[in-house]
C-alpha cells in the first residue's frame, strides 16, 4: 500500500485531479487516511501558478487512471527537482543514438533500419555468464552490466545473460515463432512485435531462465532486491499486464540509470512504463 506524503498547507499540492487556475478552489475534505487527500491549493482568481507546475497537472492528467493511481501526493517542486535530475542524467547520455529513456512498446516503435550505434559483442569474462557467442549491447549498458555483475559477485552470485539486443529481424522472426507454437493471442502476451521490443534499443536483458520460478532463484531474488541499486529496472512486473501489454517477466531487465530508478520508485510506485510514459509526455508538451 502506497503511503501519501502530507505536508504544510503552502506547500500541498495534490497531482489528480489537473488543478486549474480557472477552476473555483474546493475546501478541503476529510478522507480516510488510507485514501489519497485531495488538498487543493485556494489561490486568487487572478494569481497564476508557475509555468511548470502547470505543465505537470497536464501531463499527469494526460495520463493512466491506474498511473494516476501510483502517484502519490506530494510537493510538485520535489517532484519536478527530481524529474530535472533525471533529465539531467540524460544529457549524459551519448547524442547520437536514441535516449535510455526511449518510449517503446506496444504503441511507439522503431523503424526496420535502427541499430544501436556501437554495439559491444558478450564475450565470456570473468564478471558474468552468456549463453551463446551472438550477444551484444550498447557500450554504456555493458559498463553498466560490468558494474551490477561485480557487485553480485561481491555477494555470492554470477549472472548470466541469456538474450540481449535483437535485431527488427530477428524480432520479427521471433513473433511469428510464438505464433506458430502458440496462437496470435499468447503471442501477443509473450513476445513483441518487430520494431516494439525494448532489446532492439541494446539496453535490455533477459537473465537466467525465460521461467517464472525464475524469480525464486538466487540470481533472481538477487536481481529483484538490487538491481535498482545500479540502474536496472524490471520491464514488466507482475500484475500490470493491462499496462505494459506483456505478462510478468521476472528475468526482462532494462538498464535506465540510478537516478531514473530512483524516481520511478519514489513516484510512479516503482513501475517503469509509468515513469518513461511521463518523461515522453513531459518532452512532448509545451
Amino acid at each position: 500500500m502506497r503511503s501519501n506524503i502530507i505536508l504544510p498547507l503552502l506547500f500541498v499540492f495534490t497531482f489528480i485531479p489537473l488543478l486549474s487556475c480557472s477552476a473555483k478552489p474546493k475546501p478541503a475534505k476529510a478522507t480516510p487516511s488510507n485514501e489519497a487527500i485531495d488538498l487543493s491549493p485556494t489561490l486568487p482568481q487572478k494569481q497564476t501558478l508557475d509555468p511548470e507546475i502547470e505543465k505537470l497537472g497536464r501531463v499527469l492528467s494526460s495520463m493512466s487512471d491506474r498511473a494516476k493511481q501510483a502517484i502519490p501526493n506530494g510537493n510538485p517542486n520535489e517532484f519536478l527537482a527530481d524529474l530535472h535530475k533525471v533529465l539531467a542524467e540524460e544529457e549524459k547520455f551519448r547524442k547520437d543514438d536514441l535516449s535510455l529513456y526511449y518510449l517503446i512498446d506496444k504503441k511507439h516503435n522503431v523503424g526496420e533500419s535502427y541499430v544501436p550505434k556501437d554495439l559491444k559483442s558478450l564475450g565470456k569474462n570473468s564478471l558474468y555468464d552468456i549463453n551463446s557467442n551472438n550477444l551484444s549491447l550498447r557500450p554504456d549498458v555493458e559498463a553498466a552490466l560490468q558494474t551490477m555483475a561485480r557487485a553480485a559477485l561481491n555477494d555470492g552470485i554470477r549472472l548470466l545473460v541469456i538474450s540481449s539486443y535483437r535485431s527488427y529481424t530477428y524480432q520479427k522472426n521471433l513473433f511469428q515463432h510464438w505464433v506458430d507454437v502458440d496462437g496470435l493471442a499468447e503471442a501477443e502476451r509473450e513476445s513483441a512485435r518487430e520494431g516494439t521490443s525494448q532489446h532492439q534499443l541494446g539496453s535490455a536483458i533477459d537473465f537466467g531462465a525465460l521461467s517464472d520460478n525464475f524469480v525464486n532463484t538466487p540470481m533472481g531474488k538477487w536481481l529483484n532486491e538490487h538491481s535498482e541499486e545500479y540502474g536496472w529496472s524490471l520491464s514488466f512486473p507482475k500484475g500490470y499486464e493491462d499496462v505494459t501489454g506483456f505478462r510478468w517477466e521476472c528475468w526482462h531487465f532494462r538498464y535506465i540509470g540510478v537516478t531514473a530508478c530512483q524516481f520511478q520508485k519514489k513516484w510512479f510506485g516503482d513501475i517503469q512504463q509509468f515513469m518513461i510514459e511521463f518523461i515522453d509526455a513531459w518532452k512532448n508538451t509545451n
